[in-house]
């Protein structure tokens, strides 16, 4: 898809650019639309397709509900309104759209996108913060709240969860993966409330940081979260949380957060643990709401979701994440061979001994070399033992009490078997589906800052703190030279 960027005005008139079902005009002046996020805006359509498919059987077979309606839906962050203008015109049973923005010249861009795709019956145009938007609705509260906003989510989140009603739909997007990731972990905390660490497992882990985040916000309401879908693709993760009032539930959300300890440091090196979270450690997915998902992609009938421009990586996603088994985090296997400094075993060897040993293995939809499995540490550290032993590595290499040694010198405890089993393979490989990120094309990434959105003052702040500083830097400058 061409780029925001290349797109240019023909004799002075707007350019338009086709997305799903939606035609949106562009400008030299309208730059917010970034062809990498086509995928995201897809896996959304098909989400809130199905959503609104279970949303209008419960009004049809519920006989307590007298008023039969569709969906009340809030864009919070709306930009050009190419997502409500999608909405509106490919997920059937939606009543409204508000799409919001605070920018006023995004909000003129939405007026004449909406009204050029002929959908101004569903989507209203609405200019305001989008705090205030949500605070405002609390008592007329919206079905569906989607959130996608550039970097952290933390902001909207407490107005969210109040202005959406019993059983609504969230959808969260956070593009600050950095933070999320580990790489600074005092800015997570002050963000998410949660310690980041950096891992292997990092994009999981992010996921379950935003998951307990949104789950604390809606536990000072009496309110608590179930996730439908929660995704780590490309720069940003998104989550997918129906939300509903249960005080008692609300009680045992203590029992989905956990701490984890975790990297080089365990009981069988002997080295001190790194601790991060608290995370969410409940499931991340409804794999009865995802299976519904790929039945609409895989039946003829359904048109709507079959023409998405992401389909086949929608699928093949979504089939590897029903595949995903439902524990925390997971290993890659390389780093655990890096670790005793030997050759990394083919995947299907690993897998089919941890299958051999009793115990469920599966990849991660996060990381295609990850290993998600139910498995102990101690088998794990067998299992590589066993294959350092058909494959010695030197010993000479090791420095004295290093981590690799400790654990080669650990007694073996099970019979492992790198026979190959049935279920190493698993079928979504063997259907050879798009099951992963593609290499990034060009201009990947999540695109460049709006300068209206929020503090608005800020980036002067900043041009005048960088002019004080250069000049400060001026008058100190010695009158030397480096060569």
């Amino acid at each position: 898809m061409e780029n925001i960027e290349e797109i240019e005005s023909v004799n002075g008139q707007p350019e338009v650019l086709q997305e799903g079902k939606a035609k949106i005009l562009i400008d030299k002046k309208n730059i917010f639309y970034n062809p990498v996020q086509e995928f995201n805006r897809d896996l959304s359509v098909a989400v809130l397709t199905q959503f609104s498919k279970d949303w209008t059987d419960k009004m049809n077979n519920d006989p307590k509900i007298v008023e039969k309606r569709g969906l009340r839906v809030l864009e919070a962050l709306s930009a050009t309104g190419l997502r409500s203008i999608r909405y509106a015109k490919e997920v059937p049973g939606i009543d409204e759209i508000v799409a919001n923005d605070i920018s006023v010249s995004a909000v003129e861009a939405i007026k004449k996108n909406v009204v050029f795709n002929q959908v101004d019956s569903i989507v209203k145009p609405h200019a305001n913060d989008a705090t205030m938007v949500m605070y405002e609705n609390r008592r007329n509260k919206f079905d569906v709240i989607d959130l996608d906003p550039y970097g952290c989510p933390s902001i909207f989140l407490d107005g969210a969860v109040q202005s959406i009603k019993d059983n609504g739909l969230l959808l969260v997007t956070a593009t600050d993966m950095a933070v999320l990731a580990g790489n600074s972990p005092e800015t997570c905390y002050v963000k998410y409330g949660a310690v980041s660490l950096k891992s292997k497992s990092c994009h999981e882990m992010a996921l379950r940081i935003l998951l307990q985040h949104i789950a604390s916000h809606a536990g000072r309401y009496g309110k608590v979260i179930t996730p439908l879908l929660s995704v780590s693709a490309d720069f940003y993760i998104r989550v997918f949380v129906k939300i509903h009032t249960s005080q008692k539930s609300c009680k045992q959300n203590t029992s989905n957060l956990g701490m984890v300890y975790q990297y080089k440091h365990c009981e069988f090196c002997k080295y001190k643990h790194q601790m991060g979270g608290p995370l969410w450690t409940g499931k991340l997915h409804d794999k009865d709401f995802i299976h519904k998902i790929l039945k609409n992609i895989e039946s003829e009938e359904e048109n709507n979701i079959q023409s998405l421009g992401t389909i086949r990586r929608i699928h093949g996603m979504l089939y590897v994440i029903e595949e995903e088994l439902e524990v925390p985090l997971y290993y890659q296997l390389d780093q655990l061979t890096s670790t005793i400094r030997g050759n990394v075993p083919p995947m299907t060897t690993f897998r089919s001994a941890i299958f051999n040993a009793g115990y469920q293995i599966s990849y991660s939809h996060a990381n295609k070399y990850s290993i998600k499995t139910n498995a102990p540490n101690t088998v794990i550290w067998d299992i590589i033992r066993a294959w350092e032993k058909d494959n010695p590595v030197k010993r000479e290499k090791f420095v004295k009490n290093s981590p690799g040694l400790a654990i080669l010198e650990t007694e073996t405890k099970i019979n492992v078997s790198f026979e190959k089993h049935p279920n190493a393979v698993p079928q979504s490989q063997q259907k050879k589906m798009t099951r992963f990120q593609l290499n990034p094309s060009a201009y990947w990434g999540p695109g460049t800052k709006s300068t209206t959105i929020r503090n608005q003052n800020k980036n002067k702040r900043k041009r005048e703190r960088n002019a004080k500083n250069d000049e400060s830097m001026e008058e100190k400058k010695p009158n030397t030279s480096v060569e």
